[in-house]
């Protein structure tokens, strides 16, 4: 009987010790700070401005980010359309901008930024109309979503040439330390 209580004691302990353990873990994550991703164009969920769409004169919005890990040797920002064609049946995921090797302790992305005004470094992919730069919301019926997805790297990159987004992900594949994503809205024009 009295092996039996130090038995159920050691056990109740231990269950203890460990939740005591999983307590102090979670509240050591919770310190972390999170990678962060904004915009001054439009809030995350919000409605992308028609200035920066197709149907206005499609410049890329303006950019900045925070709270990028310490060991961040690169920045890749990916710009895609998960809802492509029609959001009622969606069929692909269209991409807007590929950005890879961008310097993570630069901050931000300029609005309109051309591809002489990028960070030193900063290489493009090219989008899903084939060239490089960005290319703004155009879907042709239905609100889209917008995902501006940042991918801080443990590594840079090496010049992949003019890659699509498969590329940049393939090469950027067992690098990425943090992740975070601003997603943006936008009503086919007319609808």
């Amino acid at each position: 009987m009295q092996i039996d209580k130090i038995n159920s004691f050691a056990r109740n302990f231990a269950g203890i010790a460990l939740a005591a353990g999983s307590m102090i873990a979670i509240a050591g994550a919770a310190t972390e700070t999170a990678m962060k991703l904004t915009s001054t164009a439009f809030a995350h969920q919000g409605a992308i401005p028609r200035l920066h769409t197709c149907n206005g004169k499609d410049v890329s919005p303006a950019f900045g980010w925070a709270d990028v890990p310490a060991s961040a040797k690169s920045l890749v920002l990916i710009v895609d359309d998960p809802d492509a064609p029609d959001p009622a049946a969606p069929k692909m995921t269209w991409v807007h901008w590929v950005l890879y090797n961008l310097p993570p302790g630069n901050g931000q992305l300029a609005q309109g930024v051309a591809k002489g005004a990028l960070p030193a470094g900063t290489r493009e992919g090219l989008n899903d109309w084939k060239r490089t730069g960005y290319g703004g919301p155009c879907p042709p019926i239905g609100r889209h979503r917008y995902f501006h997805k940042l991918y801080a790297l443990d590594t840079v990159l090496p010049d992949l040439g003019r890659p699509d987004k498969a590329a940049v992900e393939k090469s950027m594949h067992g690098h990425v330390i943090a992740h975070v994503e601003l997603v943006g809205t936008y009503l086919a024009a007319g609808k």
